[in-house]
């Protein structure tokens, strides 16, 4: 059957005749239980993991999306400072979303340096917004992924912003339109990757409107300080909160 269909594309498209229109698979809705899902990308299939908050936690109309590091440095959706963020948030009541860039587990395709990972991010916030109208969106992300969901921000508009150690000094963060929504920075005053005093100072020329973090002793995957983080973000998110499902 796959050939015959095949065979007849091949001559409808010597003879001149157009192409079928083959309808695009639906991307599923969102899940009711916590676990993997399977999304169309702009460079094919993207991997995700949503996870809904524990059963003893009030749920809110939020849904929060977090970006993974650098994929080429061996950053992926279950990096652990990703998933103390995300845990953190769950603690507050959000669904978190962490999905895998492209060419990073079973996402297709390959690195973007930056720029086809924003439109992946895009993607995953499109199919938020459209299975969960009437939710809050919030992002975040951490190293690499920071840049990237401050790239994205100015066009997808989140309720909040997260940025772990952004990556201020290692990627352009000249043209980044400043975040207008409520953004909180966190940043280890050990990191060893990303310079903290560059994440300072690019803060300070551009004046941003970020409430700023500084965890001291802190390398840049947190080591020891996960708890910390985590107690950062509540802390920092806190009075933003939706107010729980009734």
């Amino acid at each position: 059957m796959a050939d015959a269909f095949l065979a007849w594309c091949i001559a409808a498209a010597r003879s001149g005749a157009p192409a079928p229109i083959i309808p695009r698979m639906a991307n599923p809705p969102f899940p009711q239980a916590s676990g993997p899902v399977t999304l169309a990308g702009p460079a094919g299939a993207l991997e995700l993991h949503v996870d809904l908050p524990e059963d003893d936690v009030a749920p809110r109309p939020l849904v929060a999306i977090i970006c993974h590091p650098l994929p080429t440095e061996g950053g992926t959706m279950h990096n652990k400072v990703v998933t103390m963020a995300a845990r953190a948030l769950r603690e507050l009541g959000a669904a978190t979303v962490r999905f895998n860039f492209r060419g990073t587990g079973d996402s297709e395709g390959t690195f973007d340096e930056g720029r086809g990972e924003v439109d992946d991010l895009h993607a995953v916030a499109a199919w938020v917004r459209e299975q969960r109208p009437d939710d809050a969106l919030w992002l975040a992300g951490f190293s690499f992924g920071a840049y990237v969901s401050l790239r994205a921000a100015a066009s997808l508009k989140p309720g909040l912003l997260v940025s772990i150690a952004p990556p201020a000094g290692r990627w352009d963060f000249d043209d980044i339109e400043l975040p207008t929504m409520p953004w909180l920075v966190v940043q280890g005053e050990n990191d060893e990757i990303v310079d903290p005093q560059a994440v300072y100072d690019w803060l300070e020329q551009s004046k941003a409107q970020a409430e700023l973090v500084r965890m001291p002793d802190t390398t840049h995957f947190f080591h020891r300080k996960l708890i910390d983080l985590r107690g950062a973000i509540k802390n920092g998110v806190k009075a933003y909160l939706p107010a729980a499902n009734g």
